[in-house]
C-alpha cells in the first residue's frame, strides 16, 4: 500500500497562516486544505507546486510518498 504524507499544517503554522488564508492564496476552498492536511485527498501536481510556493518550501519537503 502506498500513501502520501504532508507537512502542510506544520509549514502553514510556522507562517501563521490559517487554512482559509492558504486556501485564498492558492485559489481553492478551505475544505480542500483540510482534506489535504488530513491525507484524505491527493493534490494535483499544479496544486502541490502552488502550495509549496505559497509556503516557500520545496514540493519534496512538503509532500512525501511512501510505498509500503
Amino acid at each position: 500500500m502506498s500513501s502520501l504524507t504532508t507537512r502542510m499544517k506544520e509549514f502553514r503554522a510556522q507562517r501563521n497562516l490559517t487554512q482559509e488564508d492558504l486556501a485564498k492564496i492558492v485559489n481553492v476552498r478551505r475544505e480542500t486544505i483540510t482534506h489535504l492536511e488530513k491525507g484524505k485527498y491527493n493534490p494535483s501536481l499544479k496544486l502541490a507546486f502552488a502550495i509549496a510556493k505559497a509556503l516557500d518550501v520545496k514540493v519534496d519537503e512538503l509532500f512525501s510518498y511512501t510505498n509500503d
